[in-house]
């Protein structure tokens, strides 16, 4: 039969909309096994720690379901114009980082350049070209939508083939 899959979860942190991806990683293959986004409470009807909450209690949803061996995420990327992002997606990024470690799951974060450049070629892709590589990486019938699907997917898939080219270091 040979090994079972190990699950690798990407995660695209958001207080809006959470893209999430789940890969199985086989020997050398991946394949995807489930994608989709957790969208939250709109700000003003619930108070920020509910929406953490929220957050929080779906992510651990997803890691109870499929007990991946590993959570990745894009390290939070800050802009000088808009510094606010920046400090409540850290919120977001921290509340996934404490479901998966309460799960016993570790974290890897990884660049958005470094993310980019795996699937794409090109460490300064647009959302669109990591969609469409995405897309064409798992043969789908379309671009995966909305583009924080494609994101943590892109994610997951990156850590993936991180472990691959170890592995094939080893071998040497």
């Amino acid at each position: 039969m040979g090994a079972k899959p190990a699950y690798i979860l990407g995660i695209d942190p958001g207080l809006n909309v959470t893209g999430y991806g789940v890969v199985a990683r086989r020997g050398g293959g991946v394949r995807l096994v489930e994608a989709g986004v957790i969208r939250l409470p709109r700000a003003g009807k619930e108070s920020f720690p509910a929406r953490l909450e929220s957050l929080f209690t779906s992510v651990g949803d997803i890691i109870r379901e499929f007990r991946p061996v590993r959570v990745c995420l894009e390290e939070v990327y800050g802009h000088a114009a808009y510094p606010r992002t920046s400090v409540l997606m850290g919120h977001a990024r921290g509340v996934i980082c404490l479901a998966a470690q309460m799960a016993g799951v570790p974290v890897a974060s990884m660049s958005a350049k470094r993310i980019k450049q795996s699937v794409t070629g090109n460490g300064n892709a647009s959302k669109l070209q990591v969609q469409r590589a995405i897309q064409h990486y798992f043969s789908l019938g379309t671009t995966p939508h909305p583009p924080d699907v494609a994101d943590a997917l892109a994610a997951a898939l990156c850590y993936a083939e991180s472990i691959r080219q170890e592995e094939n270091g080893k071998r040497r």
